[in-house]
């Protein structure tokens, strides 16, 4: 069995405080101050220490009240996360591994789930993970004083597991503060509060077993991946929950567990959810562009190379009319740094361009045949966030594109493979490609499956299909009736 298999996500919830207060740890005061990164009072802010409090403060002191006093001072700040969602499957279709299922017309069942939270300003934002409330019809979140409020998802991102959600409680509430998880030691003590099984508020605490661990995979998604690995205990009910330091800062979301290891856990860096906390609270994180497929620099490659380090980001080819390509970037490039920040493998270039921001010129630093020199890029947007329309096929006269947030590129159906289908005339359209990792990946779909029906609305072509897709809000799952060779079937697909 492969050993990514193991790995599953976890329901948690993470939420912070808001008004400013004394915090105490280990016999020291600090403040937990509003970030003026972005402006206070705007969806989306979060609380920090001040540069001041946090140098009086060692995040390794650790005293014998330490744990208690932080247990007292942040579980005011996590929250319960209970969801409700729709299921419309009733038996699986077909065979051979399909995900598809038949749908009785007019029934519904629905499941309950439940996470945890924490709130991160006064006014009621709550950071927590995707998958806690992917596809919810309702959302309600329990403070530690048992009051309850129903929540709406502001933002959501598959891609990082990060979501942010809202209450109006009609006053201020408390609020955990944001740290720096860059600053991370592994040895360093940390604190998990959540909700595991369903018991509230459980405070467990362990130490940084590990950084930068990008190689696993939560319930086989593709994620920017680089996580904190901790010992602290992490069970199922834990997911979306603070990782907390000896200074009582958040700097992770715990999101994940190894069902095969007991006391191997993984979280969130939290300096991830602040680069996206501005466009979660605008509702959609829409990623930039480079354009180039890399991989690890290996110590073979750095010695073939005559690099000194086998650090960076090896491009082994160029996307065509691509950012990287009108920047001049060629295969065989290593890439050290971008946009003034260091690449030490693959995944940090990977993550560095998705949010360094659409339309943006960046410094692009490599080694080429052992010189360095950097290079100007203007990043675009990334084609998942747009119908990225490719050349014409010559043979239909249609233009193939990704479909936003669905993970799939399509293109309208010829008349010679609507007749060799037995598919009527202006009917269905053909999935050319598939976003790895993405919603139409998970959800099973295949190149050359052709899509009939979007829930009840039959798929009259590609622009068709678009119209549709953009009465869809991000979060909602859809049926999708589905034709492949001789059978066709539903498949449920969550949109990101």
């Amino acid at each position: 069995m492969n050993h990514m298999a193991l790995f599953m996500l976890v329901t948690t919830g993470l939420l912070g405080t808001g008004h400013l207060e004394t915090l105490r740890t280990g016999g020291l005061h600090a403040q937990a101050l509003r970030s003026t990164q972005p402006p206070g009072g705007e969806p989306g802010t979060w609380t920090e220490l001040s540069p001041e409090e946090r140098a009086v403060i060692p995040s390794g002191q650790v005293e014998l009240s330490t744990f208690a006093n932080l247990a007292e001072k942040l579980s005011p700040a996590v929250v319960h996360v209970a969801v409700t969602r729709k299921d419309t499957r009733r038996a699986q279709f077909g065979g051979g591994g399909w995900p598809f299922y038949f749908m009785e017309p007019g029934t519904q069942q629905f499941t309950e789930g439940l996470g945890t939270g924490f709130i991160i300003n006064p006014e009621g934002d709550i950071l927590t993970n995707h998958h806690v409330v992917e596809g919810a019809v309702e959302i309600r979140v329990k403070l530690v004083d048992d009051r309850e409020f129903p929540a709406k998802v502001v933002g959501s991102d598959p891609k990082t597991d990060l979501a942010l959600v809202h209450i109006t409680a009609g006053e201020k509430l408390h609020s955990a503060p944001l740290g720096d998880s860059d600053g991370l030691r592994i040895g360093e003590w940390v604190v998990a509060i959540g909700n595991p099984f369903g018991l509230d508020h459980t405070v467990t605490a362990g130490i940084v077993s590990a950084k930068g661990r990008k190689d696993v995979t939560p319930g086989g998604r593709s994620m920017y991946a680089n996580f904190i690995q901790t010992d602290a205990s992490i069970n199922p009910g834990n997911s979306g929950g603070p990782l907390i330091n000896m200074r009582g800062e958040v700097i992770g979301i715990n999101t994940a567990i190894n069902a095969a290891g007991q006391g191997i856990g993984f979280a969130i860096p939290v300096n991830m959810a602040k680069a996206l906390l501005p466009q979660l609270a605008k509702g959609k994180v829409e990623r930039s562009f480079l354009g180039v497929f890399t991989q690890p620099v290996t110590k073979d490659i750095a010695r073939a190379m005559g690099l000194k380090s086998q650090k960076g980001a090896l491009v082994a080819d160029v996307m065509i009319d691509s950012p990287a390509h009108k920047g001049g970037l060629m295969a065989g490039d290593v890439v050290t740094r971008f946009d003034g920040k260091p690449v030490d493998d693959a995944s940090d270039l990977s993550w560095l361009a998705a949010v360094a921001g659409s339309g943006r010129e960046v410094e692009v630093v490599l080694t080429r045949d052992g010189k360095e020199q950097g290079l100007k890029v203007v990043l675009a947007a990334h084609p998942e966030d747009r119908t990225a329309s490719a050349p014409t096929d010559g043979a239909s006269g249609a233009k193939p594109g990704w479909i936003p947030g669905m993970g799939f590129a399509a293109r309208d159906l010829t008349p010679e493979e609507r007749k060799e289908a037995g598919i009527p005339a202006k009917r269905g359209i053909l999935v050319t490609a598939i976003q790895e990792g993405g919603p139409a990946h998970q959800a099973g779909l295949r190149d050359g499956d052709v899509l009939l029906n979007l829930g009840h609305p039959a798929v009259t072509g590609v622009e068709g299909f678009l119209r549709l897709n953009d009465r869809i809000p991000a979060g909602k799952t859809v049926m999708l009736l589905v034709r492949r060779g001789s059978r066709q079937g539903w498949v449920s697909l969550a949109k990101e």
